[in-house]
């Protein structure tokens, strides 16, 4: 168990945005191969304007936490599942790729370097983990970068939704989030971009986030702009989105284990059509920022699609999901075998 005094943050107020931390870790690969990385306490970032990144935004990222547990120990959750998903990003944006190895023992330095800002155990906040990869040779012409540069820096934050576990309100949006054949199953910095217009503009109208529907035929539902699905059918059944074109969830992934193993619940991937939603009971965003955020209705061109579960509360399944889970990541539950990695 580690033991440290922590920073002066006022924890039970902390937001979702960046802090600065002491240590950020570092990796460059030039000639073919990746060096051994060293932690820095610089934040800048020096690159040459023809930068790949820059010029063809050949970069991608992952989000990941640190949590303190209910006994004093400072833990990362499944981030072999982090490592194996940036593999396959960094594969399908031509650079080249992180070793499991070397990620997961990066992600641990960075974290030991900034224990003092992982927020103490029950104040509802988290140290964001942010690994991420990118081009930074200088390119004209469209192709890969030759040289590439690996970072992690880490934030402590509050709850990504403000409100917490009460219940938001989505719009459908008339925007696509990927193309069919496209990248949206990885977690290209250039998918975020393209859905920015689309959430400002959901934010602007009231709402919190939007719902994508599939782009090829906008029958089904997909994801919105940084989070998966759940939905929860009247007979208590767990269902999520299947598409090719959505990204895999770590966190839905764990709340699908989650429902089956854990609450004795049939939880089933399967493609959604829209047209079902006003048949289910509650509904849920997941991912690693908001973990499960609740969602009391969907706004349709006019039209509403409201929950049975309400505008005041999570529904009483999507609340076991993100206490069990949560109760996993702080030490309340017993874990999986290799879902949690302790910080020695």
């Amino acid at each position: 168990m580690v033991t440290m005094e922590k920073a002066n943050i006022d924890w039970e107020n902390l937001g979702f945005g960046y802090y600065k931390t002491d240590k950020r870790y570092v990796s460059y690969y030039k000639d073919g191969n990746w060096d051994n990385g060293q932690l820095v306490e610089d934040e800048n970032i020096v690159l040459n304007e023809s930068a790949g990144v820059l010029q063809y935004a050949q970069t991608c990222f992952e989000g990941m936490k640190a949590y303190e547990t209910v006994d004093g120990k400072v833990v990362i959750f499944r981030p072999d599942m982090n490592a194996k998903r940036m593999i396959d990003s960094a594969k399908r944006l031509e650079m080249p790729t992180v070793s499991e190895e070397k990620f997961i023992d990066a992600v641990k330095q960075v974290v030991k370097a900034n224990l003092k800002f992982v927020p103490p155990y029950g104040t509802g906040a988290s140290l964001y983990i942010r690994p991420y990869l990118f081009g930074s040779s200088p390119v004209m012409g469209v192709k890969p970068a030759k040289d590439y540069i690996f970072r992690i820096f880490v934030s402590p934050v509050g709850p990504y939704f403000k409100g917490g576990s009460k219940p938001i309100t989505l719009k459908v949006s008339d925007f696509d989030r990927a193309a069919p054949n496209g990248t949206g199953n990885v977690k290209a910095g250039l998918n975020y971009a393209m859905s920015l217009h689309a959430v400002t503009t959901a934010h602007n109208e009231g709402f919190a986030e939007n719902l994508y529907l599939d782009p090829k035929t906008r029958t089904k539902v997909e994801e919105t702009g940084g989070a998966n699905f759940l939905f929860i059918t009247k007979d208590n059944k767990v269902v999520t989105p299947k598409s090719s074109s959505i990204l895999p969830s770590i966190t839905r992934r764990s709340l699908m284990y989650v429902a089956k193993e854990y609450l004795g619940l049939e939880a089933e991937e399967r493609e959604i059509y829209f047209d079902e939603l006003k048949d289910f009971s509650e509904c849920g965003l997941c991912g690693t920022a908001a973990v499960i955020s609740p969602v009391g209705k969907i706004f349709d061109h006019g039209k509403e699609i409201c929950f049975p579960s309400g505008m005041d509360a999570p529904g009483p399944v999507t609340k076991k999901l993100y206490e069990t889970l949560t109760g996993i990541q702080y030490g309340l539950i017993k874990a999986p075998d290799g879902w949690i990695e302790e910080i020695k």
